[in-house]
Protein backbone atom coordinates (compact mmCIF):
# COMPACT_ATOMS: atom_id res chain seq x y z
CA UNK A 1 0.00 0.00 0.00
CA UNK A 2 1.19 3.58 -0.93
CA UNK A 3 2.05 6.24 1.29
CA UNK A 4 0.39 9.78 1.48
CA UNK A 5 1.41 12.65 0.09
CA UNK A 6 0.71 15.67 1.99
CA UNK A 7 0.96 19.14 0.59
CA UNK A 8 2.11 21.22 3.70
CA UNK A 9 1.67 25.65 2.90
CA UNK A 10 4.26 27.59 4.61
CA UNK A 11 3.98 31.37 5.74
CA UNK A 12 4.68 33.53 2.79
CA UNK A 13 7.24 36.12 5.62
CA UNK A 14 7.34 36.19 9.37
CA UNK A 15 4.55 35.88 10.88
CA UNK A 16 2.89 33.88 13.40
CA UNK A 17 2.00 30.60 12.50
CA UNK A 18 -1.27 30.64 13.86
CA UNK A 19 -2.41 33.61 11.88
CA UNK A 20 -2.29 31.73 8.38
CA UNK A 21 -2.45 27.97 9.41
CA UNK A 22 -4.93 25.15 11.27
CA UNK A 23 -3.61 23.42 13.74
CA UNK A 24 -4.42 20.27 11.78
CA UNK A 25 -1.40 21.08 9.68
CA UNK A 26 0.93 20.60 12.42
CA UNK A 27 -0.67 17.50 13.50
CA UNK A 28 0.58 16.05 9.91
CA UNK A 29 3.71 17.82 10.33
CA UNK A 30 4.07 15.78 13.66
CA UNK A 31 3.53 12.10 12.38
CA UNK A 32 5.90 12.41 9.02
CA UNK A 33 9.43 11.33 8.46
CA UNK A 34 9.90 12.25 5.15
CA UNK A 35 9.77 15.27 3.38
CA UNK A 36 9.94 16.93 -0.79
CA UNK A 37 11.31 20.96 0.17
CA UNK A 38 12.42 23.23 -2.40
CA UNK A 39 15.00 24.26 -0.30
CA UNK A 40 16.14 22.52 3.12
CA UNK A 41 17.58 25.18 4.99
CA UNK A 42 14.00 26.94 4.78
CA UNK A 43 12.05 23.82 5.60
CA UNK A 44 14.03 22.82 8.86
CA UNK A 45 13.28 26.64 10.24
CA UNK A 46 9.66 26.06 9.18
CA UNK A 47 9.40 23.08 10.90
CA UNK A 48 11.02 24.14 13.66
CA UNK A 49 8.58 26.95 14.21
CA UNK A 50 5.57 24.36 14.04
CA UNK A 51 7.44 22.19 16.78
CA UNK A 52 10.05 23.70 18.70
CA UNK A 53 10.47 19.92 20.10
CA UNK A 54 10.73 18.49 16.74
CA UNK A 55 14.47 16.28 16.31
CA UNK A 56 15.23 17.84 13.08
CA UNK A 57 18.19 15.20 12.70
CA UNK A 58 16.25 12.36 12.65
CA UNK A 59 13.91 13.59 9.41
CA UNK A 60 14.71 12.48 5.40
CA UNK A 61 14.90 15.93 3.06
CA UNK A 62 15.08 15.22 -0.42
CA UNK A 63 15.14 18.59 -2.62
CA UNK A 64 12.89 19.55 -5.37
CA UNK A 65 13.62 23.11 -6.83
CA UNK A 66 14.37 24.27 -10.52
CA UNK A 67 17.50 22.64 -10.68
CA UNK A 68 16.15 19.45 -10.27
CA UNK A 69 16.05 17.10 -13.11
CA UNK A 70 13.01 15.29 -14.32
CA UNK A 71 14.91 11.79 -14.51
CA UNK A 72 15.40 12.61 -10.59
CA UNK A 73 11.51 12.69 -9.84
CA UNK A 74 11.23 9.03 -9.68
CA UNK A 75 13.31 8.83 -7.03
CA UNK A 76 11.65 11.59 -4.91
CA UNK A 77 8.45 9.09 -4.77
CA UNK A 78 10.78 6.19 -3.37
CA UNK A 79 9.66 6.84 0.45
CA UNK A 80 5.91 7.06 -0.49
CA UNK A 81 5.78 3.54 -3.02
CA UNK A 82 7.07 1.61 0.14
CA UNK A 83 4.38 2.93 2.25
CA UNK A 84 5.76 5.57 3.80
CA UNK A 85 3.89 9.37 4.21
CA UNK A 86 5.82 12.36 2.39
CA UNK A 87 4.82 16.18 2.85
CA UNK A 88 6.43 18.62 0.52
CA UNK A 89 7.03 22.14 1.34
CA UNK A 90 7.82 24.86 -0.83
CA UNK A 91 9.70 28.04 -0.17
CA UNK A 92 6.28 30.11 0.52
CA UNK A 93 2.81 29.66 0.72
CA UNK A 94 1.51 26.67 -1.20
CA UNK A 95 2.60 23.72 -2.52
CA UNK A 96 2.12 23.06 -6.44
CA UNK A 97 0.84 26.72 -7.01
CA UNK A 98 3.31 28.68 -9.30
CA UNK A 99 5.88 25.78 -8.04
CA UNK A 100 8.31 23.16 -8.85
CA UNK A 101 6.34 20.66 -6.43
CA UNK A 102 3.66 20.25 -9.06
CA UNK A 103 5.90 18.32 -10.95
CA UNK A 104 6.14 15.95 -8.11
CA UNK A 105 1.89 15.98 -7.69
CA UNK A 106 1.47 15.02 -11.07
CA UNK A 107 4.19 11.83 -10.95
CA UNK A 108 2.36 10.66 -8.01
CA UNK A 109 -1.52 11.27 -9.51
CA UNK A 110 -0.02 8.81 -12.28
CA UNK A 111 0.90 6.34 -10.14
CA UNK A 112 -2.19 6.55 -7.78
CA UNK A 113 -0.73 7.75 -4.82
CA UNK A 114 -3.36 9.58 -2.89
CA UNK A 115 -2.34 13.87 -2.98
CA UNK A 116 -3.95 15.45 0.33
CA UNK A 117 -3.37 19.38 0.29
CA UNK A 118 -3.54 21.03 3.35
CA UNK A 119 -5.27 24.60 3.92
CA UNK A 120 -2.84 27.39 4.04
CA UNK A 121 -2.26 30.80 2.29
CA UNK A 122 -2.44 31.63 -1.26
CA UNK A 123 -0.82 34.81 -2.60
CA UNK A 124 -2.81 34.46 -5.52
CA UNK A 125 -6.62 33.88 -4.20
CA UNK A 126 -5.86 36.49 -1.12
CA UNK A 127 -4.60 39.19 -3.90
CA UNK A 128 -7.83 38.49 -6.45
CA UNK A 129 -10.17 38.42 -2.69
CA UNK A 130 -8.86 41.62 -1.74
CA UNK A 131 -8.40 43.74 -5.57
CA UNK A 132 -12.43 43.79 -5.90
CA UNK A 133 -12.09 42.12 -9.49
CA UNK A 134 -13.80 39.44 -11.05
CA UNK A 135 -13.25 36.70 -8.91
CA UNK A 136 -15.36 33.95 -11.29
CA UNK A 137 -13.33 34.60 -14.56
CA UNK A 138 -9.43 35.00 -13.66
CA UNK A 139 -6.81 33.99 -15.15
CA UNK A 140 -2.91 33.54 -13.30
CA UNK A 141 -0.46 33.99 -15.90
CA UNK A 142 2.90 33.78 -14.46
CA UNK A 143 5.98 35.97 -14.99
CA UNK A 144 5.81 37.95 -18.48
CA UNK A 145 8.38 38.10 -20.80
CA UNK A 146 11.52 39.38 -19.67
CA UNK A 147 12.27 41.61 -22.89
CA UNK A 148 10.51 45.11 -23.21
CA UNK A 149 8.72 44.83 -26.89
CA UNK A 150 7.22 41.24 -26.13
CA UNK A 151 6.31 42.42 -22.36
CA UNK A 152 4.60 44.75 -23.55
CA UNK A 153 2.62 43.06 -26.50
CA UNK A 154 1.99 40.55 -23.30
CA UNK A 155 0.15 43.36 -20.91
CA UNK A 156 -1.61 44.80 -23.98
CA UNK A 157 -2.94 41.05 -24.52
CA UNK A 158 -3.75 40.61 -20.88
CA UNK A 159 -5.88 43.76 -20.96
CA UNK A 160 -7.45 43.32 -24.24
CA UNK A 161 -8.75 40.07 -22.34
CA UNK A 162 -9.74 42.04 -19.09
CA UNK A 163 -12.38 43.99 -21.43
CA UNK A 164 -13.54 41.38 -24.01
CA UNK A 165 -13.65 38.45 -21.85
CA UNK A 166 -14.23 40.38 -18.47
CA UNK A 167 -11.44 38.17 -17.15
CA UNK A 168 -8.91 39.37 -14.42
CA UNK A 169 -5.30 39.10 -14.69
CA UNK A 170 -3.18 37.81 -12.47
CA UNK A 171 0.79 37.90 -12.84
CA UNK A 172 3.79 38.44 -10.57
CA UNK A 173 7.67 39.34 -10.92
CA UNK A 174 11.35 38.89 -9.48
CA UNK A 175 11.02 41.52 -6.37
CA UNK A 176 13.71 43.60 -7.22
CA UNK A 177 11.86 44.09 -10.69
CA UNK A 178 8.51 45.01 -9.12
CA UNK A 179 8.84 48.94 -10.00
CA UNK A 180 10.09 48.38 -13.63
CA UNK A 181 7.30 46.20 -14.05
CA UNK A 182 5.19 49.16 -12.69
CA UNK A 183 6.54 51.43 -14.93
CA UNK A 184 5.80 49.50 -18.21
CA UNK A 185 2.00 48.48 -16.80
CA UNK A 186 1.45 52.53 -17.39
CA UNK A 187 3.41 52.76 -20.33
CA UNK A 188 1.52 49.99 -22.16
CA UNK A 189 -2.24 49.90 -20.49
CA UNK A 190 -4.94 52.16 -20.61
CA UNK A 191 -5.45 55.04 -18.48
CA UNK A 192 -8.97 53.60 -16.97
CA UNK A 193 -7.48 50.19 -16.59
CA UNK A 194 -8.09 49.23 -12.76
CA UNK A 195 -4.25 47.81 -11.49
CA UNK A 196 -4.52 45.91 -7.90
CA UNK A 197 -1.37 45.53 -6.20
CA UNK A 198 -1.54 43.53 -3.38
CA UNK A 199 2.53 43.25 -1.24
CA UNK A 200 3.58 41.01 1.51
CA UNK A 201 0.62 39.08 1.69
CA UNK A 202 -0.64 38.26 5.25
CA UNK A 203 2.64 40.01 6.75
CA UNK A 204 2.05 43.27 8.99
CA UNK A 205 3.17 44.80 6.05
CA UNK A 206 -0.02 43.53 4.11
CA UNK A 207 -0.46 46.50 1.03
CA UNK A 208 -3.56 45.64 -1.90
CA UNK A 209 -4.32 48.59 -2.91
CA UNK A 210 -6.59 49.07 -6.71
CA UNK A 211 -6.71 51.94 -8.34
CA UNK A 212 -7.09 53.27 -12.25
CA UNK A 213 -3.72 53.44 -14.67
CA UNK A 214 -3.51 56.99 -14.48
CA UNK A 215 -3.66 57.05 -10.89
CA UNK A 216 -0.86 55.05 -10.29
CA UNK A 217 1.17 56.89 -12.63
CA UNK A 218 0.58 59.83 -10.59
CA UNK A 219 2.28 57.94 -7.35
CA UNK A 220 4.29 54.76 -7.53
CA UNK A 221 3.77 52.82 -4.69
CA UNK A 222 6.89 51.78 -2.38
CA UNK A 223 7.21 47.89 -3.29
CA UNK A 224 10.98 47.36 -4.88
CA UNK A 225 11.81 43.94 -3.57
CA UNK A 226 8.51 43.06 -1.56
CA UNK A 227 7.04 40.07 -2.74
CA UNK A 228 3.97 41.14 -5.33
CA UNK A 229 0.99 39.99 -7.06
CA UNK A 230 -0.14 42.42 -9.54
CA UNK A 231 -3.72 42.32 -10.94
CA UNK A 232 -5.39 44.00 -13.72
CA UNK A 233 -9.37 44.01 -14.06
CA UNK A 234 -12.03 46.27 -15.03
Amino acid sequence: MYGTLYLIPTTMGECDLNRVLPSYNATVVNALQHFIVEDIRTARRFLKKVNREIDIDSLTFATLNEQTRATEFGDLLKPLLEGKDVGVISEAGCPAIADPGADVVRLAQEKGIKVVPLVGPSSILLSLMGSGFNGQNFAFVGYLPIEPHERGKALKMLEKKVYSENQTQIFIETPYRNLKLMEEIIRNCTPQTKLCIAADITLESEYIVTKTVAAWKRQLPDIQKRPTIFLLGK
